[in-house]
């Protein structure tokens, strides 16, 4: 009897912790696992595996955040790829205003290149401005623009889409013609999948796209990512 007891309260301090996660969200956004629970979630913000190097200013948690109708279609995707024995990992979503600041900040300072190699290599970092790699203002911010690749279902291994996520070059325009066959037929896989579930594209990368019809196209969040 006691035991039933001790699994009915953890059940329900699970419940309310999780409405009080919701709760702290802003109308319109969720947590996007309470949506698609077996989404892979790697947040490179939320890591030094990115082109500054270093955790980024508003990133608290490995928590992926976006539009309720953001999470609802990309679980169709989700259900589709699974049908193949794949599904997605999610790098990048909503993104508060703190972090492109520190985007920003990070790019005025041409003394710290230490990801360049990876990330940047062939892009002088006081161009980033210039060449559109680096803005004021950001669609994620707006939280219905995702940054995402596809995986193996039982491996997690990404497919290979023939550029690092996040390279800034034209290595990582959807047409870019010097990669494989495979590395292409990989790229137009996710091309067809996320455009078929209601979401467009951003020619000059690859894993970039952002949902069609978004409910908040001229609002820029600046709630932390926990």
């Amino acid at each position: 009897m006691k035991i039933k007891i001790s699994i009915l309260v953890i059940l329900l301090l699970i419940l309310v912790s999780f409405k009080q996660d919701t709760k702290s969200l802003p109308e319109g956004f969720v947590y996007a696992n309470s949506i698609i629970p077996d989404l892979e979630v790697e947040l490179r913000y939320y890591s030094t595996n990115n082109f500054v190097g270093d955790t980024i200013t508003g990133y608290y948690a490995n928590k992926l955040i976006v539009t309720k109708q953001t999470a609802d279609a990309l679980k169709n995707v989700q259900n589709e790829l699974l049908l193949n024995n794949l599904c997605l990992k999610v790098y990048d979503a909503y993104r508060p205003q703190q972090a492109v600041n520190h985007f920003m900040t990070w790019a005025k300072d041409l003394k710290d290149t230490r990801n360049k190699q990876e990330f940047y290599p062939e892009v002088k970092k006081k161009h980033l401005f210039r060449d559109g790699y680096i803005a004021s203002k950001s669609g994620h911010s707006r939280g219905s623009t995702l940054d995402l690749t596809i995986i193996d279902a039982d491996t997690h291994e990404a497919l290979d889409m023939g550029s690092p996520y996040d390279f800034f070059g034209e290595a990582s325009w959807v047409s870019y013609p010097d990669i494989s066959d495979t590395q292409k037929a990989n790229r137009q896989l996710l091309q067809t999948v996320m455009l078929k579930h209601g979401f467009r594209n951003y020619s000059k990368e690859w894993w970039h796209f952002t949902l069609r019809y978004e409910p908040f196209p001229d609002t820029y969040f600046n709630f932390p990512v926990k």
